[in-house]
């Protein structure tokens, strides 16, 4: 979010500014970090500070500019989510890709290829669309769970502040304790040169995972897919649509009375049930999550789970999470009127 924007950097350099004004970047101004989960009513996500896909890339570019000063790598970071769809890793689910979550990054060169400003811009800073278009390549901007890169740095620190589990005071002293080490294999990785704030860092990410992995954060990514899968279907949306923005999306889907219901129905989840078995009636999902966790390095004493044994009980706690149970809400738990066939 932005106002973590100052502590990543304090200046925005005017490369990067230009970079996300651009029309595929400005678009994600109006694609949410929380994959539609803040449209529900759902009592855990009331509250959250607003939060865009715009909000974090620029956060992932300012924390590579910070700790390499490298244009290329920097511009990568800036532009690895130009091809998030609207809400975001729910099209993940609608692909059938909710545990890898990488089905729609395939059309990031396509959407910078073919953008004349990103092309224009890219060109005068002798860029290439290859040289930006896999932010995998850089181990700060990215790098393989569960190390701690830009990308994972930036949505931690933000979920903290946005969910109100952290300060601003609090994420500046957690990143300001941060340089650049060596990872196990002699790749550069960020790292906590306070072995305190590494355990406390990972004990806070995990209070994030565990929002992402929350059954009512499941149930409404998988209901908002579902409610998308009949919408294109039914020929309310293409494809293409998702590509656009969450309101444009909305909008359509509140033109067409049968999607205009379920999205009513969508905005008024506001409680769940689980059981051991399918229930009749009513909406039942049963699935796992994606489980994302962070074990970040100590400079020269190795990762929080191996320095405190806390740290590593509750990574394996939480990696031991239990799907199995059915979640949803019964038939007479659904208003009439959003009752649709």
């Amino acid at each position: 979010m932005r106002e973590n924007w100052p502590i990543y950097h304090p200046e925005f350099p005017d490369f990067l500014r230009r970079l996300a004004q651009t029309p595929p970047m400005a678009r994600l101004e109006q694609v949410g970090m929380n994959c539609g989960c803040e449209y529900t009513s759902f009592p855990r996500f009331a509250g959250w500070l607003p939060y865009s896909r715009l909000d974090h890339s620029v956060g992932v570019a300012l924390i590579v500019w910070h700790f390499t000063g490298d244009l290329r790598q920097s511009a990568a970071g800036l532009l690895h989510d130009v091809a998030t769809p609207a809400f975001a890793h729910v099209v993940d689910f609608l692909h059938g890709d909710h545990l890898r979550q990488e089905s729609t990054e395939a059309r990031t060169a396509e959407l910078i290829g073919r953008s004349p400003e990103l092309q224009a811009l890219l060109g005068e800073y002798g860029l290439t669309t290859e040289d930006v278009a896999d932010y995998h390549r850089y181990p700060i901007a990215d790098n393989d769970s569960p190390q701690l890169s830009a990308d994972r740095l930036e949505y931690t620190l933000g979920n903290l502040r946005g969910y109100g589990f952290a300060d601003g005071d609090t994420v500046r002293a957690f990143y300001e304790d941060l340089t650049i080490w060596q990872d196990e294999a002699g790749r550069p990785e960020l790292a906590f040169r306070t072995p305190g704030t590494a355990c406390a860092f990972a004990e806070a990410a995990l209070k994030t995972a565990r929002i992402y992995v929350a059954d009512e954060d499941r149930f409404a990514m998988q209901a908002l897919a579902a409610l998308l899968a009949d919408a294109l279907a039914r020929d309310i949306l293409e494809e293409d649509d998702l590509y656009g923005t969450e309101p444009l999306v909305i909008q359509r889907l509140e033109a067409d009375p049968v999607s205009a219901a379920r999205w009513r129905r969508f905005r008024r989840f506001c409680r769940l049930e689980r059981s051991a078995d399918r229930p009749e009636g009513g909406i039942w999902y049963r699935f796992p999550a994606k489980l994302r966790y962070i074990d970040p390095l100590a400079v020269g004493r190795g990762r929080a789970s191996r320095l405190d044994a806390g740290v590593r009980q509750a990574q394996e706690s939480f990696l031991a999470t239990d799907f199995s149970l059915w979640i949803g809400v019964p038939e007479d738990a659904i208003p009439e009127e959003d009752t649709v066939s």
